[in-house]
């Protein structure tokens, strides 16, 4: 595929074809929490004369900070763990420019014999991993309890 030999192409289609893939999960998850606020939430609003923005701004907004939560942490951590599409499609060319650092553990262990380096830079992935979605759980929680 010639679009895939120029490194900044490349790295566009991965990224297209990756929020092509999972559009339509976080889509279902966004689906699922908007259909669980209860419908006596707008009558209200609308009894009170509040306006569709303010209904939004007030009701449906910090109603849906959880799944805000949720898509965030999911996207998080596939971006962190990415391996197989950037692999599939380009095989982490052209150059390194779609390479990922899984797949650099993943070549660095199995294909050099370099299983203790590899491992070393695993268990700090996954310390770098855990810090990360911690900082993002304490942000998530933050703007529930302001929002709440």
């Amino acid at each position: 595929m010639p679009w895939l030999s120029d490194s900044t192409l490349a790295q566009l289609s991965t990224v297209a074809v990756t929020i092509w893939a999972l559009t339509g999960w976080h889509a279902v998850l966004y689906l699922a929490y908007l259909q669980a606020i209860p419908a006596d939430y707008y009558e209200v609003s609308k009894i009170d004369g509040a306006s569709s923005w303010q209904s939004f701004r007030y009701i449906t907004l910090p109603l849906l900070i959880p799944a805000m939560a949720v898509s965030q942490l999911l996207l998080m951590t596939n971006g962190l763990k990415v391996f197989d599409l950037p692999f599939t499609l380009t095989r982490g060319g052209p150059g390194f420019s779609t390479r990922t650092l899984t797949q650099s553990l993943i070549e660095d262990g199995i294909a050099q014999s370099r299983v203790g380096a590899a491992s070393a830079l695993a268990v700090l992935f996954l310390i770098v991993v855990g810090l990360v979605v911690l900082g993002q759980m304490a942000l998530s929680n933050a703007l529930q309890r302001k929002y709440s």
